[in-house]
């Protein structure tokens, strides 16, 4: 079976640390229901120790292709199991597909091709896509000054806020779809970081969330601008994620579906 990996990420003030980690989960939000059903998880082949399946997240962006990130995957993995269900139990329905990451994929800290795809055979019945950014969208905002004040809702399976205790801090799984509000942090290149500091009205994501999306724009949109990839090890202060209108992106991704 898959392992899932709880590797520690740290977000520096000047630079970013990214994991080879399965990911990163909702804090602070609240359950999805179906306002997002484009949103799935990877399922892994045998329940984890606390009785939970879900791994990682991702999004459909065409009717047979899921996006995700690169390193939810194991070496030389060519597979995947996903599911839509917005609270996975066993038995659910199971898609099956091809896992594609990126190639230029390194797995080095702050690779810019962290990007992978699920391919499915047949198109996912009963879901409506979400919708993928035009190149350089993110720029374009933050040039016009309304990035600033921009509101971004993130989703994903996985820990729930964690607890702090005697051993440390303790991550409840749940394999339940969540949604959050986060705010703009800032942009470069390859990355969008997003607030998710509870104390200033933000929340985020936390372990079991990565791949899973960063829409633009409050909780009904679908446009998906980023993809989840870490944070910092509370899960309570910077979302750092991989832009989909990228040029690297967006190279990647048009091999599977058609850009705007």
């Amino acid at each position: 079976m898959r392992t899932r990996v709880a590797l520690i990420a740290t977000v520096l003030a000047a630079s970013v640390a990214v994991a080879a980690s399965p990911a990163w989960a909702i804090t602070y939000g609240s359950p999805d229901g179906n306002t997002h059903p484009q949103v799935g998880a990877l399922i892994a082949d045998q329940a984890y120790p606390d009785g939970s399946w879900a791994y990682c997240s991702g999004t459909l962006i065409s009717p047979t292709v899921f996006v995700t990130a690169a390193h939810c995957g194991d070496p030389g993995q060519t597979t995947a199991r996903v599911s839509f269900s917005s609270h996975y139990q066993a038995g659910d329905k199971i898609y099956a597909g091809r896992y594609v990451p990126d190639p230029s994929y390194g797995a080095a800290q702050s690779d810019p091709h962290d990007i992978a795809v699920v391919v499915f055979d047949k198109a996912i019945p009963n879901i409506t896509p979400a919708q993928l950014p035009s190149a350089g969208l993110l720029d374009r905002l933050k040039a016009d000054g309304s990035l600033r004040t921009a509101t971004f809702t993130s989703a994903g399976y996985g820990s729930l806020a964690p607890s702090n205790g005697p051993g440390g801090k303790t991550y409840t799984y749940t394999d339940t779809r969540n949604q959050v509000s986060g705010s703009f942090n800032s942009l470069t290149d390859a990355w969008l970081r997003l607030s998710q500091n509870p104390a200033t009205g933000d929340g985020g994501t936390c372990y079991g969330d990565s791949g899973g999306p960063n829409f633009l724009g409050g909780s009904g949109s679908n446009l998906l601008v980023a993809t989840t990839i870490t944070g910092d090890t509370a899960c309570r202060a910077t979302n750092v994620d991989y832009r989909l209108d990228s040029a690297s992106a967006r190279q990647f991704l048009g091999q599977f579906v058609t850009l705007p």
